[in-house]
């Protein structure tokens, strides 16, 4: 019976395991025909935080794009509690794009003669408070710390003031005193009306002799 079970054992081990099945559930970025794929474009940078709902990018242009799981809103809780209570989805994950930012820069170190990309290598989640995302990026010099916190905004969609009632800060009331400018003649004189001529004008004038 043990050469049995090792005959067994020996088929098990030499029968080739079962290749991977891949779908795309999601696509970012995709081609249209005849598109050519820029260097820059390039990812060369990903990593998902430790909850699974977000999910950031970077390439070799220098930039951090991020997404935002959409699904996780419909079951409620966390993937980590999903799976404690041994929670099955019933579909793919969906992301949706949440920001993106510049984060590095081309540099030039001129110390060692050398020119530094602004390629991302490296991404990594850092812990999340108030509702704000962490998270630091590199390129082959310089470590970076980000924040991204998303915040309302409002806009004054339309304003209808009447200016003739418009009293009180910020509001521009028209004056009832119209007061015009002077002019001044280039010698720092005034012309002004109480000032005139002799009959004759200036050839009239007579200056004093000595």
């Amino acid at each position: 019976m043990n050469g049995g079970d090792e005959g067994a054992e020996s088929a098990a081990q030499a029968s080739p395991p079962q290749p991977l099945e891949w779908k795309f559930s999601q696509v970012f970025g995709e081609r249209t025909a005849g598109e050519e794929v820029q260097e820059v474009d390039i990812i060369s940078a990903i990593e998902f935080d430790k909850t699974g709902d977000h999910l950031a990018t970077g390439d070799r242009g220098g930039r951090v794009v991020l997404f935002e799981r959409t699904d996780t809103k419909d079951h409620g809780g966390s993937r980590r509690d999903l799976e404690r209570m041994d929670y099955s989805t019933s579909r793919h994950p969906e992301f949706r794009y949440k920001t993106e930012f510049q984060s590095h820069e081309p540099e030039f170190d001129y110390l060692k003669s050398l020119e530094i990309e602004e390629k991302i290598n490296k991404i990594r989640w850092c812990q999340t408070a108030n509702g704000a995302l962490f998270l630091l990026s590199t390129n082959d010099k310089t470590i970076k710390f980000w924040k991204v916190q998303e915040k309302k905004v409002k806009k004054i969609a339309d304003m209808n003031v009447d200016p003739s009632k418009a009293v009180g800060n910020g509001n521009v009331a028209s004056s009832s005193n119209n007061v015009s400018p002077k002019p001044y003649l280039a010698n720092g004189g005034s012309p002004s009306k109480e000032f005139s001529f002799p009959p004759g004008g200036i050839p009239s004038l007579r200056l004093p002799t000595v």
